[in-house]
């Protein structure tokens, strides 16, 4: 073997690294977050677990992923424990895909069907088929199918160099005579191990194994213990993962370690005694890439379908490993949790994204339940409520800084178009919420300006701020349920309330010029009066923003698209209509 091959050898698996990496990616973001939602709403027993993490990791092709997803949700408090290690044990079977698919590298039949078959036959034409799809098609989802075919078509060309590259090392003997020392259950065990935690990827690390057995010096007993050490090696990801999390994150992670390494240790116990009294014979007969994901399929399989009806005892031991003395939870200061704006996330964008809309909606009450307080202590003044709005304003500002901290984060991710402009829709709402608290901070500072200076409107004036309130209070309302429920049926509601908003706001800067005249108003209840209209008016623009951007991150919406061109048009009959039945509503006396 010369400098060349082993440049090629070092090419090869740079592709197939890379390939596999890609290829993943793209199936992970036509998935979006779909396959993530799943696994936290559909593990209410072992079994269903159990299958769902063979789907997701089968689909997306790595189990690393699946387990640094479902730590994860442990860790936000989203998945339990229980339900978790059905999901991690369902993923060690549906790793084994990615060996299968691998393994149509060693078909060597003459039959022209069975050529076909081989990768080397169909992988140029689904790279063509991919480069058209990304090129030329403007669908995006289209364009990450092709990634996908292209990211397999360097995978498959990956593997055939490494396997071109290392043909040679067949007549050599000191190869033979090295892969002859891996046989040793305890060197072939650790070279697996360091392989797989070196990449950090089983299936990628079989891979190799797979390439090398086409070299024809690979026999079963060579690839029983490093098979056995990959299943061991891909823990260490997840065990990474855990590094800060919660306690019963930290479980998960040691119910993926504890379960395989005990799985391969007790099988290589009893095989290898059984093999020392009985002795097997197909030890020394050569394995091709086939045989290597055959085994390593019914060797998960064996492994799951023992620890499944043992679930409760590894949820013991694992418990036993990691004790609570005091669980450290992920609340901050002022009691705010933020779990579930994991970095662990990050990897699964579209899963991120929800998530993150999930901890704004929480923002979104928080700012709603100060603007209403608000209102409520300037007609109604209580000093603990004035308190209180300045409490959650200050909340509501910790949302807004770190939820756009980790938009941020997510916004550097290899993220979809959709989820790029959902993600700036995003940032956008939670600017608008803020001035939403804010605003109701001015209120409440209104409030205490009111009862310190004795201050007391007209009857006139009360009854139109009175219904002025109620229209606030309404719109407020109607935009944080839109937002929590992303209802744009709903939605459409908010800007012609917000037009009759406007249209009060300026009747009663009329109608108080009107009194001033009179000599009804003094100026200075005039100056505290046009500081609430104002703050009422800019809330409503600020629902009117938020109302808008759920409308635009609906992409099916075509006919949300359609109102918004007509939004502020007088030919538009729904906008006419919802306005007329608002402005009848909130008639002023």
């Amino acid at each position: 073997m010369d400098i060349f091959s082993i440049l090629s050898l070092i090419g090869g698996l740079a592709m197939f690294l890379y390939g596999m990496n890609i290829m993943g990616k793209g199936l992970e973001t036509l998935a979006g977050s779909k396959l993530e939602h799943i696994l936290e709403k559909m593990t209410s027993n072992r079994i269903k677990a159990a299958l769902l993490g063979t789907g997701v990791t089968a689909v997306i092709q790595s189990s690393s992923a699946t387990t640094v997803m479902v730590i994860g949700l442990v860790n936000s408090k989203i998945m339990k424990l229980r339900q978790a290690i059905g999901v991690i044990l369902g993923a060690k079977i549906g790793t084994t895909v990615t060996a299968w698919i691998l393994s149509l590298t060693g078909i060597s039949s003459t039959m022209i069907l069975l050529q076909l078959c081989k990768p080397s036959s169909f992988s140029p034409i689904l790279a063509a088929i991919g480069i058209v799809f990304v090129m030329f098609l403007k669908s995006e989802r289209k364009s990450q199918i092709g990634i996908i075919f292209i990211g397999f078509a360097i995978l498959m060309f990956g593997m055939d160099a490494m396997s071109d590259a290392m043909s040679p090392l067949k007549d050599m003997p000191q190869f033979a005579e090295i892969m002859v020392m891996f046989s040793n259950p305890i060197l072939g065990l650790l070279i697996g191990m360091a392989l797989t935690a070196v990449i950090q990827s089983s299936s990628a690390s079989i891979g190799i194994l797979q390439a090398l057995s086409l070299t024809g010096a690979i026999t079963m007993g060579t690839a029983i213990p490093i098979v056995m050490g990959q299943n061991i090696g891909t823990c260490v990801t997840a065990m990474l993962a855990s590094i800060g999390t919660t306690k019963n994150a930290k479980r998960a992670a040691f119910a993926h370690l504890i379960s395989t390494t005990i799985g391969a240790l007790v099988f290589l116990v009893v095989f290898y005694s059984a093999n020392a009294v009985i002795g097997f014979e197909f030890l020394n007969i050569v394995t091709g890439p086939a045989g290597i994901a055959a085994f390593h399929t019914v060797f998960n399989i064996i492994l799951v379908s023992c620890w499944l009806p043992l679930i409760g005892v590894l949820e013991k031991i694992v418990c036993r490993i990691v004790k609570i003395d005091e669980e450290v939870t992920e609340e901050d200061e002022n009691g705010l949790d933020f779990s579930m704006l994991d970095d662990r996330f990050l990897m699964m964008p579209s899963f991120a994204l929800r998530k993150a809309y999930e901890v704004t909606v929480q923002m979104a009450q928080k700012a709603k339940e100060a603007l209403i307080l608000s209102i409520d202590v300037l007609e109604n003044y209580n000093a603990n409520d004035v308190k209180r709005v300045f409490e959650l304003e200050d909340e509501v500002d910790e949302y807004e800084d770190k939820i756009g901290t980790y938009l941020v984060k997510l916004s550097r991710q290899n993220i979809s178009s959709n989820d790029s402009h959902s993600l700036s829709m995003l940032l956008n709402c939670i600017g608008d919420l803020e001035r939403i608290s804010d605003h109701a901070v001015n209120l409440a500072e209104a409030a205490e300006e009111k009862k310190e200076k004795d201050l007391d409107f007209s009857e006139a004036a009360k009854a139109e701020l009175g219904i002025f309130s109620k229209a606030i209070r309404e719109i407020v309302e109607l935009t944080v349920d839109v937002f929590e429920h992303e209802d744009n049926e709903k939605a459409i509601l908010v800007e012609p309330l917000e037009e009759v908003v406007d249209d009060i706001n300026l009747m009663l800067k009329s109608r108080h010029i009107e009194r001033l005249r009179k000599g009804e108003c003094t100026i200075e209840l005039g100056f505290l009066l046009s500081d609430i209209t104002t703050n009422f008016e800019r809330v409503a623009d600020h629902c009117s923003n938020i109302g808008i951007h759920v409308i635009q991150m609906d992409e099916d919406a075509m006919e949300a698209h359609g109102y918004l061109d007509t939004l502020r048009r007088d030919e538009n009959p729904v906008f006419k209509g919802n306005y007329a039945i608002y402005k009848e509503k909130y008639k002023l006396p």
